[in-house]
């Protein structure tokens, strides 16, 4: 039986937003398993139970760059270790400059934009001497560039949501859909886009609730994929109702505008990393015992 310690519950309720308590069973019953504890806590909990899987907590901005042309544009997200560095003007225009950077040079990863020449040395030497002068870790995560015939729009929400958006339509357009996204984070345009990972688990929440209702076997397999759908529809760009009105899809919406979507990058500050958790009392003891 694995150890379920104090600190695996908090970053569960932090997850899930679920009681401590039912944290606990659900970590207990999984063994351990973090991934496999969220799962259970949703098919009991419900959607209270994904409130905050989104949260994120590492530090840093996402920035943006695109042409005067609208035709080439680039998105990045660059980290560091306090929301106050986030805001602090050396920081906000290296992000700047180096999201220019990826546009114009077009490099083809982190390894080779960080080995461009930049300012008075290399990108990843501005770097290091920022980190130097700043006194904080600073690690550029990642980007993306893209280059069309069609036009690009943006959107940035508070320096931590970013959105490029490759569209073909009125300029409005792609700002109302580079808003849209920003507030919505679909994870696809469409159901094809969706990762297959996503979709298994949503299917497997939707196999154990509906098993718990005792219906009988056909009626459990059209909940479970009425489930499915609903989640794709929840999702996917194109399905989503429109922020702007609600009565239509955002695929409807292009269609009455003569527009079009092409596709989008969206990135928000920090999602998917697991920021340290300091904890200071540990630490005020580790140093007094070392000072003995």
């Amino acid at each position: 039986m694995a150890e379920i310690t104090a600190a695996m519950v908090k970053t569960l309720r932090e997850k899930t937003d679920a009681p401590m308590m039912e944290c606990k069973k659900a970590l207990t019953e999984a063994e351990g398993d973090m991934a496999r504890a969220e799962e259970l806590l949703r098919v009991k909990l419900g959607s209270k139970a994904s409130k905050a899987a989104a949260r994120v907590t590492a530090e840093g901005l996402v920035g943006l760059y695109i042409a005067d042309d609208a035709k080439l544009g680039a998105v990045i997200e660059i980290n560091c270790e306090t929301d106050f560095v986030a805001k602090n003007d050396d920081f906000v225009k290296f992000v700047a400059d180096i999201a220019r950077l990826v546009a114009d040079k077009n490099p083809a990863d982190v390894a080779a934009l960080s080995a461009l020449p930049f300012e008075e040395g290399t990108v990843d030497s501005v770097r290091s001497g920022l980190i130097g002068k700043i006194g904080e870790n600073i690690t550029i995560r990642r980007f993306q560039r893209i280059e069309t015939a069609n036009k690009l729009a943006s959107y940035v929400h508070g320096g931590r949501i970013g959105v490029l958006v490759e569209y073909a339509g009125a300029d409005e357009v792609g700002k109302d859909l580079a808003m849209h996204i920003a507030a919505t984070r679909p994870k696809a345009l469409d159901a094809a886009g969706v990762p297959a990972a996503d979709i298994a688990t949503e299917r497997s929440v939707a196999e154990q609730k509906a098993a718990e209702s005792g219906k009988p076997a056909e009626i459990v397999a059209k909940m479970v994929e009425g489930s499915v759908q609903k989640f794709l529809k929840e999702v996917t760009l194109l399905s989503q109702p429109f922020v702007k009105n609600d009565k239509q899809t955002v695929e409807q919406m292009l269609k009455e505008k003569s527009a079009s979507i092409t596709t989008f990058v969206l990135y928000v500050v920090g999602e998917g990393i697991e920021k340290r958790v300091d904890d200071f009392a540990a630490e005020v003891a580790a140093a007094q015992a070392a000072a003995q």
